[in-house]
């Protein structure tokens, strides 16, 4: 925990930081989906009387991850360099940002 998660939306530069509080991972989720989505539905934006579709919808999904956020704030926003992870990474785990930012 603790690591630090930053935030741009497409063709955009990144504007937003955030620091991980907790992570929780789910395998294995047909029997637990239901239990998942009571209990942390809000927290995600769900509203209770669309339960039931999200329910249907993510009721063959084998894997599910939460990862909870602190601290979020806008930052000066700045470009980085996707070279070597590919056009479409909508996900890039690197040491330092400094290493991807331009």
């Amino acid at each position: 925990m603790g690591d630090t998660v930053y935030f741009k939306n497409s063709g955009e530069k990144v504007s937003v930081k955030a620091q991980v509080k907790k992570l929780w991972q789910f395998i294995c989720l047909k029997p637990d989906v239901k239990k998942i989505l009571n209990k942390y539905g809000k927290d995600i934006g769900m509203e209770k009387k669309d339960a039931a579709e999200f329910a249907r919808k993510f009721r063959d999904k084998k894997y599910c991850i939460l990862i909870f956020l602190t601290q979020a704030k806008k930052i000066k926003p700045f470009e980085i360099n996707k070279k070597g992870f590919g056009a479409m990474a909508s996900w890039i785990t690197v040491e330092k940002i400094k290493n991807i930012a331009v």
